[in-house]
């Protein structure tokens, strides 16, 4: 799971009309998990804070290609043998997430998992891979070999060695899942946070909408930006922590899972959409697919936008975004 650290949430801890707002942070999928409801006392916002912890447990249960049990593990252990029969709510995901493959072109690849770990960004890289060994290293990924058989409610990994890994959307499915867990059960306003897939639903306190401040990587002690959240969710994709350098050309950690060589030329893809579901994929996707492709993708989507920030700290936004209006709020706050 990804680890994603250009999002500060601005989140008040205040008191009003007998309703409080209650934060709790924990380790959750190996990535730092955040929920912030707004209750009526500590006591219902435990019991929705557990609500949540539980919904957490429950999907990783069924998605983790980490633990052997889980129904992904099963498909994984069963690659080029047999289809495994899964739940509906595993099924219908690995089905949407086909869906992202065939919109990024493959930039988006669930498969992705058995990519050979070629490329290592610890500083332990003294020269590139061989471009036979980049080309071997992704021989059992592609989204067509994933077969769905939707009366069966099976799926079945055509090749041998072939592997899932819902990383890159199942995050944002939890946080999905949790926001809408927590509505059904009365809590009308809060945010999850699952690693940087975050999901908001009602306001703060004082009536304002939960915000969010987006980071340049190139300069991360300065939120250049500040964005209301709206029942909406946003998640970043980001490179600028782990990378390597050949010949002056910088190598990111996220992998074109076509290729098998790194991104280039992008360190943070923020994507905002309704459901982060979908904005964690997109954002995996549009990094590999680069800024022109990536913006251009984008402004076709319905109620989908992306601020993209380039290797030389430039930033990029889609058609629906003003970074000049939320700049110059930003800048009026800090001042």
């Amino acid at each position: 799971m990804r680890r994603l650290l250009s999002l500060l949430l601005s989140i008040w801890c205040l008191s009003s009309f007998g309703q409080i707002v209650h934060k709790k942070k924990l380790s959750m999928l190996g990535s730092p998990f955040e929920i912030t409801v707004i209750a009526n006392d500590t006591i219902q916002a435990n019991s929705y804070i557990n609500l949540a912890v539980a919904e957490v447990k429950r999907i990783e249960h069924l998605i983790s290609d980490w633990i052997p049990t889980t129904q992904i593990s099963q498909v994984n252990a069963n690659a080029g043998k047999s289809p495994v029969k899964v739940d509906d709510e595993v099924f219908e995901l690995v089905q949407r997430a086909i869906k992202v493959s065939k919109l990024t072109n493959g930039a988006f690849d669930i498969s992705y998992a058995s990519m050979d770990k070629i490329w290592k960004f610890d500083g332990s890289m003294k020269e590139m891979p061989s471009e036979e060994a980049i080309k071997k290293s992704v021989a059992k990924i592609g989204y067509q070999n994933i077969i769905l058989d939707e009366i069966q409610k099976t799926i079945f990994l055509k090749l041998e060695g072939m592997k899932l890994g819902l990383g890159g959307i199942g995050q944002g499915y939890i946080a999905d899942k949790v926001k809408s867990l927590l509505q059904s059960k009365g809590c009308t306003s809060g945010i999850v946070n699952v690693s940087g897939d975050i999901n908001t639903w009602g306001k703060q306190l004082d009536g304002k909408p939960w915000t969010v401040g987006i980071v340049n990587p190139m300069n991360k002690n300065k939120v250049f930006a500040t964005f209301p959240l709206i029942d909406s969710a946003v998640e970043t994709s980001g490179s600028y922590e782990k990378f390597v350098k050949f010949n002056g050309i910088r190598y990111s950690h996220i992998i074109d899972p076509r290729t098998g060589y790194p991104a280039q030329g992008v360190v943070s893809v923020s994507v905002f959409a309704k459901q982060t579901e979908i904005a964690d994929a997109l954002a995996t996707g549009i990094f590999v697919l680069g800024i022109d492709v990536g913006l251009d993708l984008v402004n076709q989507l319905k109620g989908i936008e992306c601020i993209i920030v380039d290797d030389k700290g430039g930033i990029h936004a889609s058609k629906g975004i003003d970074i000049k209006k939320y700049k110059s709020e930003t800048h009026d706050k800090e001042n």
